[in-house]
């Protein structure tokens, strides 16, 4: 399939336009941005209470619980990964004007696409591992080990440790990585999502876009960053402005005003961030197959 490339003023579009999708389909986007974002903090049930046990226990957290905790969130997490083409599919069918409705995007599961998309999602795990483990040994980084006693001294209230040797060109080869990966995992998961594409075309297709398009994704990730600041510094005051109104009346109000906004604040950010991957596929990837996964969802 023809991936093509966009000029740079291309990331501001995609920006835009996943701002904008949700706005314009509020009922099936944010309805699905709310069963998505309870199936994301599934994994985290496990990780989590093994972390808060041991701090409160007073038990040093060791590579082996680390690896085995994270084992098992990461294996949930490949049974989200149908949630996700489900949810780029919902955003599709709203897109094209066709009825989408939230909880279509367990449509995978309910159509048996749920295997090739989790193969498709353990594809993607271990290149994550992999390119990890690569950039860890370049560098001559002891990150995990850093990360290890970081987590160790966190959990006693005790000042973070030095940054590690490497740890500067790591980052700066990671912050590269992540780059590429914004464009790679958008176009990927599209192309199998709505492409209907196979797990190594998709990836393939993924990677040629990527590179493609690495100037507009430099731009969209700049874009994004100053987005960001501005949604942190207005969160911010928001969060202020009603924590000093619940402590007029109660401190428990204070958490009653304030938890509904971060809520908020976490279904936007899952309706701008599938919508701007949504619109960064469609135009380096073309309609081809979308149109037919679109009519597929609506029946």
């Amino acid at each position: 399939m023809t991936t093509r490339t966009r000029g740079p003023l291309a990331g501001f579009g995609w920006l835009g336009k996943g701002i904008d999708v949700g706005f314009r389909h509020p009922k099936p986007i944010f309805g699905g941005a709310v069963f998505l974002l309870l199936a994301v903090l599934v994994p985290a049930l496990i990780r989590v209470p093994i972390q808060f046990y041991l701090m409160h226990a007073g038990l040093p957290l060791t590579f082996g619980i680390l690896l085995w905790s994270l084992a098992g969130s990461m294996l949930l997490g490949l049974l989200i990964v149908p949630l996700y083409a489900g949810y780029l599919q919902v955003i599709d069918a709203a897109v094209r004007g066709l009825p989408a409705r939230a909880r279509d995007i367990f449509q995978p599961y309910r159509q048996g696409e749920a295997p090739r998309l989790i193969g498709y999602g353990l594809a993607i795990m271990l290149l994550y591992i992999v390119v990890l483990g690569i950039i860890i040994v370049a560098t001559g980084s002891t990150l995990p080990g850093w990360y290890l006693q970081f987590l160790n001294m966190q959990a006693t209230h005790q000042p973070p440790p030095a940054l590690p040797h490497g740890f500067g060109l790591a980052m700066a080869l990671l912050t590269v990585f992540g780059l590429f990966m914004m464009g790679f995992y958008s176009i990927s998961l599209g192309q199998i999502a709505l492409g209907r594409r196979g797990v190594f075309d998709a990836i393939g297709d993924g990677a040629l876009g990527a590179l493609k398009n690495l100037l507009p994704l430099l731009v969209l990730a700049i874009t994004l960053v100053v987005a960001w600041i501005i949604v942190a510094i207005v969160l911010v005051i928001v969060v202020v402005l009603l924590f000093l109104l619940g402590r007029l009346v109660s401190g428990w109000l204070s958490l009653v005003l304030v938890i509904p906004v971060y809520i908020a604040l976490l279904l936007l950010v899952f309706a701008v961030m599938f919508g701007v991957m949504y619109h960064l596929w469609r135009d380096v990837c073309g309609e081809n197959g979308a149109s037919g996964m679109a009519q597929s969802l609506a029946a």
